[in-house]
């Protein structure tokens, strides 16, 4: 019989929490202004625009080779969205296809060792720790960009 780690947090607030931040960076993308989303860059950073290909490549694939145990290479999406907006739509797609994966996710999964794009061995609670905390480094990239660009970022506690 297996036994759960005690539990910090239950699922529902580590799923809100998640959220929390996913809107917090949806608010990020939509300050940035059209052309400088795609070509913005400091210090050899990549635009925000690939910083959020790279999120959308990792939320709902990684989360649902967790739920569906299907072990899939990382790869970014192959539909070339050019616009800022294309970008909003797809996050808000991917906001509710997290919900719809996480409906799914039962609380021994969180202990259950996962090989994330068959890169990342590691408990599940780890991944989607990792999904969460990789969000929140490219995010602090956008702000850094975004007062660079002088615009007031959100505050980011704000989520």
């Amino acid at each position: 019989m297996k036994t759960l780690a005690a539990q910090v947090i239950t699922p529902e607030d580590l799923l809100k929490h998640w959220q929390g931040h996913r809107a917090l960076t949806r608010r990020v993308i939509e300050l940035f202004p059209e052309k400088d989303f795609f070509e913005f860059s400091i210090g050899g950073m990549r635009p925000f625009a690939k910083l959020a290909d790279e999120l959308l490549a990792i939320a709902v694939p990684g989360l649902k080779g967790i739920v569906t145990k299907e072990t899939k290479a990382f790869a970014e999406e192959s539909d070339k969205l050019v616009f800022k907006a294309q970008y909003l739509e797809k996050w808000d797609e991917a906001t509710a296809e997290i919900n719809k994966y996480w409906e799914k996710l039962s609380i021994e999964d969180f202990n259950e060792t996962f090989n994330l794009f068959g890169q990342y061995e590691f408990p599940v609670i780890q991944n989607i720790l990792y999904f969460i905390d990789n969000e929140v480094h490219h995010r602090g990239q956008g702000y850094v960009y975004l007062r660079a660009l002088n615009i007031e970022p959100p505050f980011f506690w704000e989520r």
